[in-house]
């Protein structure tokens, strides 16, 4: 398979995209089915940096030009419209055409929704693409949220299928087993719990075919109990930033109070070792970014700091995406789904009415 990634996305643009790309290209042994990563951006910014990490182009890394970039700042939709050759829209048309099986970024999201919108199209059936955000836990395996910042304002009849998107991500791409942990965000455990919107929900949820267990509450979300949690894009978007603030807030109260004593100072030359394991559980960079879920191809966006070693998971999350038919499967899902509901529709309508008592 080839991968498409656009190289001009990100703060650290082109610099550490393209040695993502080149670690990638010489680690490819490690990522069943890759065989070539196509970088796409400006020629002279990418050329400039394959040569100063002494990369080279070859079967393993290819190169495709596009003269414009959408910037970090830019309005998203009207960008992607704008920049008709930007290296997001160049990415997806790769895709589209068959030319590379998956596409990654480290740019604007927004725009990298748009440019997969517009290019790639829904999958058959889907009412709304979701952002799929991967989050640890205390056990091994993480917990993957849906909708994660992709639509904001939602009808509850649009949940059932963040849920069996969300569940066939975690099955096929993270490892869940066939029958993934589903819950819905809300503020207590009980059935009854949560506004309008997450009680009508959860109503659709218990119907539509994925292993639902219920309500779960904030603090589930890192507990393990559950495999995918399901929300609308608001939430979901403020339980993700939310995460990366406590996580950036822990890590600088322990530097503080480390460098406020003597004592605090040796304890760390102790505490190395468990301090470099928790680090490497709490680094997003190891779950290689959100999985843009619902567009006819796979798409990854990673966050907009990602170094190279950010760049590369993300490569391995697309790769393994491909390789286990993600898209296809949430399709056949999907539809399967759709289905169910059409005919119970039709079934309910043609229920008689019910009589009326005669005065």
């Amino acid at each position: 398979m080839r991968i498409a990634v656009d190289v001009m996305g990100g703060d650290k643009a082109p610099r550490e995209i393209v040695r993502g790309c080149v670690m990638a290209a010489k680690r490819r042994a490690e990522i069943p089915g890759l065989e070539q990563i196509i970088m796409v951006g400006r020629e002279a910014d990418v050329m400039r940096e394959l040569k100063k990490c002494r990369g080279k182009l070859g079967p393993a890394l290819a190169f495709v030009n596009a003269d414009e970039v959408v910037a970090m700042d830019e309005a998203p939709a009207a960008a992607v419209r704008r920049k008709k050759h930007n290296s997001l829209t160049v990415c997806m048309e790769l895709v589209k055409k068959g030319e590379a099986q998956a596409a990654v970024s480290a740019g604007n999201s927004g725009a990298f929704a748009a440019a997969a919108l517009f290019s790639l199209g829904r999958v058959k059936g889907v009412h709304r693409p979701v952002i799929a955000a991967v989050l640890p836990t205390r056990i091994a395996k993480p917990t993957v949220v849906v909708d994660a910042g992709a639509n904001m304002d939602c009808d509850p009849s649009w949940l059932p299928q963040f849920a069996i998107m969300g569940s066939t991500y975690a099955e096929k791409v993270l490892g869940a087993g066939p029958q993934p942990r589903v819950g819905i965000v809300s503020i207590g455990a009980e059935e009854h719990k949560g506004n309008e919107f997450t009680r009508a929900a959860y109503t659709y949820l218990q119907k539509c075919g994925v292993n639902f267990v219920g309500n779960m509450e904030g603090h589930d979300v890192f507990g393990g109990k559950f495999d995918v949690a399901v929300c609308d894009g608001f939430v979901g978007n403020v339980i993700l930033k939310t995460t990366e603030g406590v996580a950036r807030a822990i890590g600088h109260w322990i530097k503080g109070e480390i460098g406020n004593s003597f004592w605090g100072k040796i304890g760390a030359l102790f505490m190395a070792g468990i301090f470099k394991v928790l680090r490497k559980k709490m680094d997003p960079e190891q779950y290689g970014g959100a999985f843009l879920l619902g567009v006819d191809g796979n798409a990854v966006v990673t966050h907009g700091a990602s170094t190279r070693r950010a760049i590369f998971y993300a490569i391995t999350v697309a790769a393994s995406a491909t390789q286990n038919e993600l898209q296809a499967t949430i399709a056949e899902r999907i539809a399967a789904y759709n289905e169910r509901v059409a005919a119970e529709k039709a079934a309910a309508e043609k229920q008689p009415a019910p009589e009326t008592a005669q005065p």
